[in-house]
This record gives structure tokens, sequence and C-alpha cells, in this order.
């Protein structure tokens, strides 16, 4: 996106809707009649957008903001922490989350726009006081949805129409931690805008390798800001921009006690406790959004952009003296494209949707490593290290058309059909045509029923296959034991997924959903060295399949949720990126299904709240039993089960605004749980959860 036409809008949008101007009319009605036309054609605006993209029966977990605030931390934890509330959403190292048993292929969207990936995801890099509501998408995707497809994070941004004023608030507490923040949105006439900017340090940026209370090694500090600005160009358009930015430095922490292996120059021992590896991170992203209603065509254009860095410098000594090998990961990926998107309603039973998305990725590698002379059964032969470079320059294009028509057979029977064709030119040059169906069936006034198929493609990251030439480590003491590298391949399967939701009690609703996917190439990732990045290899085959059980309660002030999910994911036979793994751990998993390092076999959460005037308390529980560990992950990790809780008090200032005090408790009662024992299918370093944190806020509403 071209920063000329950002300011073009910005001034345009300046010159229509001065913010400057007054209302003149003390008894306020003047104001009171030029604005809320804007409402009515924002919200207009918004519900017309829905319905270019709606669900369409696939299986939808909404989180409003409000919501948001009844969790521990509220808007000031991170965006991960939110989505953890949702079914089927599992916890990993490194802030990753998996959803329905599978690694990662999460696809973000924000206010109905595809957000393209970055380098390290998602995790720390969106701030969570930004979000208006987020939804959680996933069974069987309708065809607007390609590419990542086990769950669409789509979420709708606070707007300055409907939330005029701003927030200044502060956070912080245990572990070294504080948060200060702003934001603010308004309108005046046709703009709409609103921005938000905060930072965060802490003394546990990344999870603890030990049990222990604190960690060693592990400050960060992050930046994060947003902007959103909208203009209404008529009652039937409107064009909107926004982006933001993040900027992070992590510690790689330690692991005390950790057995030297090699000699650097003479030395031979080492504290692992006073290892000094670093990695810092760089996001940003923008997008420029036009959105026109004629009648019953509806149609959103828009162009986005995103560039991502990583740099992870090691400590040379302490990494050659533990691993044999320290590599200095240098790499930074922009990815520009373009989304359409368009719904048109034929007559009442059909209504048709279609579009497409493109985008381009370059992506640039300059990874050097230095490495100790071996022979062949692996011993060093010198204790000089040398260094090899690598480095590497691609570009990569995805490609995606679909169609489709939403077909109302009925009044409670609704049929939504259709399909979508992929292509990726990438490091695979592969295509597919993929049919959807989805049925809803209106049961009774309470009760929907759901049921659908999808066949799905799903390309490679881009960012996430491995360039090393394996050959050029061949006598070092970083040698592999294979030297097969078959590429890496899109994963292709067919999805099943069915359910059933239910109004039980006025307040209460209770859903069922089942699912199953049988993948060919099935894609998964892991961490191959001390750089917290992922890369991607395939299993030939693989399977996942599971239950989840939802609840959700309200009635006055109370407020209760729970969730419950059952899951397997399988593969069998890894036939890419060879290399990275063991030689009697491959030919253990040609022939055997085994688990995948990520599946988590029961994964809970619940939480209940109390609103009384202008105090709330709450309290959360997150269950997590199942992530793999050991050979061919064979064995797993024990049950975990963190309980938060805190309070929140507000204080009406007449005439000025409202303030607020929060408290919580993370981990109320100290548990120590571990995440990651260090072992498994493409696991790094071992990892807990954090233990018992206390944490206050100030805020003031204006």
């Amino acid at each position: 996106m071209n920063s000329n036409t950002a300011a073009h809008l910005v001034l345009w949008c300046l010159a229509a809707s001065p913010l400057w101007a007054q209302d003149t009319n003390p008894g306020g009605r003047q104001g009171a009649a030029t604005t809320l036309p804007e409402v009515d054609v924002v919200a207009h605006l918004d519900l017309a957008r829905n319905q270019i993209l709606p669900s369409l029966g696939a299986t939808s977990y909404d989180i409003p903001n409000v919501q948001i605030q009844l969790q521990s931390q509220g808007e000031n934890a991170s965006f991960n922490q939110v989505l953890l509330r949702a079914p089927g959403v599992a916890q990993d190292s490194f802030g990753q989350l998996h959803v329905r048993g599978e690694h990662a292929n999460l696809q973000y969207r924000i206010d109905d726009v595809l957000l393209p990936e970055g380098i390290t995801g998602f995790g720390d890099e969106l701030d969570t006081r930004f979000v208006d509501r987020v939804s959680l998408i996933d069974g069987a995707l309708p065809a607007q949805y390609g590419f990542k497809t086990a769950g669409i994070v789509d979420i709708h941004t606070k707007s300055g129409v409907f939330e005029p004023g701003g927030d200044v608030n502060f956070y912080g507490g245990s572990f070294d931690t504080y948060r200060p923040g702003i934001e603010y949105g308004g309108s005046s006439g046709k703009l709409d805008y609103y921005f938000t900017a905060s930072y965060f340090q802490s003394a546990l940026g990344i999870e603890n390798p030990t049990a222990s209370a604190k960690a060693i090694h592990d400050d960060t500090g992050q930046y994060r800001g947003f902007f959103y600005i909208s203009c209404v160009v008529d009652p039937t358009s409107r064009v909107t921009l926004f982006g933001g930015a993040s900027y992070a430095d992590y510690q790689i922490p330690d692991n005390p006690g950790q057995t030297p292996a090699y000699a650097y120059e003479g030395v031979s021992t080492f504290d692992s406790s006073k290892l000094n590896e670093n990695q810092h991170q760089n996001n940003d992203y923008a997008v420029l959004a036009y959105q026109k209603t004629l009648g019953d065509f509806d149609i959103q254009a828009a162009l986005f952009e995103r560039y991502s860095s990583v740099l992870f410098t090691p400590d040379l000594e302490g990494d050659l003296i533990f691993n044999g090998l320290a590599g200095r990961v240098d790499q930074r990926l922009l990815t520009h494209g373009l989304e359409v998107d368009a719904s048109y309603k034929l007559n009442e039973q059909h209504t048709l949707r279609g579009g497409l998305t493109f985008t381009a990725a370059q992506q640039r590698a300059d990874d050097p490593f230095s490495v100790f002379p071996a022979d062949s059964s692996g011993s060093q032969t010198s204790d000089v290290p040398y260094t090899i470079g690598q480095g590497d320059y691609r570009v990569g294009w995805l490609y995606g058309f679909y169609l489709q028509d939403e077909w109302k057979v009925s009044a409670p029977l609704t049929i939504n059909y259709g399909g979508r064709f992929d292509i990726v030119d990438e490091f695979t040059h592969e295509n597919q045509l993929s049919p959807r169906i989805n049925v809803t069936l209106q049961v009774t006034r309470g009760t929907v029923f759901h049921a659908g198929y999808a066949r799905y493609f799903t390309p490679p990251s881009f960012e996430a296959v491995s360039q090393r030439d394996v050959a050029t480590t061949a006598g070092t003491t970083s040698a592999f034991g294979t030297l097969r590298d078959d590429p890496v391949r899109a994963e292709r399967s067919d999805y099943f997924d069915t359910g059933i939701a239910r109004t039980v009690l006025p307040g209460l609703q209770v859903g069922l959903d089942g699912y199953y996917k049988r993948a060919q190439n099935q894609i998964d990732s892991g961490q191959f060295g001390t750089a917290v990045i992922e890369t991607e290899f395939n299993y030939r085959e693989g399977q996942v399949y599971g239950l989840e059980l939802t609840t959700t309660y309200a009635h006055n002030g109370f407020s209760a949720y729970g969730n419950l999910a059952l899951s397997k994911a399988l593969g069998r036979d890894i036939d890419s990126q060879e290399f990275q793994f063991g030689t009697d751990e491959l030919a253990y998993i040609k022939n055997h299904w085994i688990y995948l390092d990520h599946n988590q076999a029961v994964t809970a959460s619940t939480g209940v709240s109390y609103t009384w005037r202008n105090t709330r308390v709450y309290a959360d529980l997150l269950y997590g039993n199942g992530l793999r560990e050991g050979f061919a992950n064979l064995a797993k990790e024990p049950p975990y089960y963190p309980v938060n809780a805190g309070f929140e008090q507000g204080i009406k200032l007449p005439h000025m605004g409202e303030f607020k005090v929060r408290f919580d408790v993370v981990n109320l009662f100290d548990e120590s749980y571990q995440l990651r024992a260090g072992t498994g299918v493409g696991v790094g370093a071992p990892q807990y959860g954090a233990r018992r944190g206390f944490y206050g806020g100030l805020s003031f509403d204006f």
C-alpha cells in the first residue's frame, strides 16, 4: 500500500468532515440531528459487510468485548489468552495455539479482510484493546475461506462512531510487569476514527524452561499500535484504512545445569545460566478497503500489505560449547495482496457469493552459522570453529477463487454449496478444486442442526519452510543423520462436521459438535533450532477427529460459560524435511500411526462472573491434558488446571468520566505445570506455565 494513497484518503476525510467543527446549538439539538444519520449509515454498512462473508453453516464461537472484560486480566491479557477461552483451543509454548488438533493453520481477519502471515504469527502482535468482538469460526468452512482452514479468527474493531471517547490506563504487577496504554476514538460527520497504543514489559517474556517461580534471562519489551479511519463516501459506500505495528525484544530464557558437549578454543566449561541469546521481532500491516452496496448487490475490495522480520542473535561461545552450532537468523518477509468479496441476492431463495484473493510474498534470509569440524562419527576434530554462509531470496504467489450459492430451500432449511480453486506457486507448485457444502436446519425455535463437508487445500507457509542446504553441514558437529530433504507439499484433506445448538432455558445455550478430517501430506511444524521460529514438514497421512461441548448462561448480572473438547490428531510417515529428524524416529513413524506432538486429548475452559452496578467479580479455569513428549510422541504431559480470579470496580465522576480499579490473580493456587518436556517430534526446549502472579490496574475512561 502506498503511503501517498493513505495520506490522500486522510486529507479527503478531514476536508469532508473537519474535526474542528463545533456544534453551535447550546441545547445539542443540531449535533444530534447531524450525528444520528451517520450512525445509521455506519450500522447499515456494517450489516451489509457481514452479509458478504457470513459463516454459512460453519461452527462460530463469539467473544464480545464485554466477555473479554470478564476474563482474567481483561483487555490487558494477550490476544492468545482471549482465544484460549474458546472451545477446542489448546495452548502451547511460545504463545502458539492449536485449534481442533491442528498445528497453527489459523487465518486472521480484521473487519472481514485477510491478514497475511508473518514469520512468527500473530501471538504477540495484536493488542486486545482494539477488539470489539472476535469470532472463532471452524468446522466445514464455506468456500470464501481458503489456504488456512483450522480456524478463522475474525476480529471486528472498536469504532469511534459507536464508542466515542478515550481511555488512559496503567497495568502491572508480578514478574516486573508493567503496561501503560492509551486509546481514543470518535467521529465527525463522515469520519470515523480510532487508535490505540501500548507498551508491555515483563521478566517473563517466553515460557520458563524450569519449574522455578522466576525465569533466568527472560526479559521482554514490546510496543504495539493500531489505527482505524473510515469515511462514509455516501449512504451506500465507504472507504476504510486501518493498520497496526509491533516491535518486540525477547531474551531467550536460560536452563541452568546443562552439560557441555564441545570445547571452544581451549574452553570446555560454560554455565548455561549465563547464556545470552536474544530475538527481535517486527511486524507491520496495513489495509485499504472500499465497500459498496447497491440494493441486492454488495461488494468489498481490499488491498493489504504486511512486513515481518525476525533477528535471532546467538551466544557464540555458549551455543558452540553446548550444541556444536551457533546460528544467526535474519529473516524478512514482505507480502502484498488483493481481496475482493461480493454477494448478490438473486431472489428470496438464492444468494450468490463469490470472490478472489491474490498475494505476492518476498522472503529474504541471511542465516550464517558457526560449527566445529568433525569426523565421520560426529566427534569434534578441532576446537576452532568456522562459519558457513547461508542465505536466500525467494518470491511466492497464492491465488484463490470461489463461488457459492446460499439456497433457502424452505423456512427451516438452508443449503450453502459451492467451491473454490486455489493455486500455490512458492516452494511447491500445486492447485486444487475444492467443493464445499453446508446444511442448516432450524429444527425448533430454539434448536439448530448443521452438517457440512469441505475439501481443503493448505499450502505450506512460505516463511516456515527451511531453506538450509543440508550438504553444507557434512563433516561438522552439525551434520544430519540423513541427507533426505524432500520438499514440503500442500496438504489436501476431506473434512466432515456436524453439530447441534439448543437454547435449553432463557439465557442458557448448549452446543455439541463433532468433526473428522482425513489428510494427505498433513502439515505439521517444529522448532529445530534455538531461534523461536517454526519449520514445517509433512506426514504422508494424517487424521484428526473429536467432539466439542459448549455452554453459556447469562441472567441479570450473572454469566457463566463452559467448554469441553476431546481430540485426537495422528500422523504417519514423515515424507519431507527428513534431515530434521533422527533416523530411528523416521523408521518408526514410517510404519506406525503416532500422536502429533500438539495433540491434546482433553481441553476445557470455564468461567463465571457477576456484575452489580459498577462492580465486577470473575474467575476462570483452563484445563489441558495430553501434549506429547518422548520418542515418537509416545508419552504425554500430565494434566494442568490453573485457576484465575479478580475484580474490577468502577467509580463514575460527574461530568468527567469513569475511573476503574482492577485486580487480578493469575494461577491462584500457584500450580507448577509443564507444557513441554523438551522431547517429542519437533519439540525444542522444556517449558512451564507461569506461576502465581498478582496484577493491578488503573484506568480512566473519558
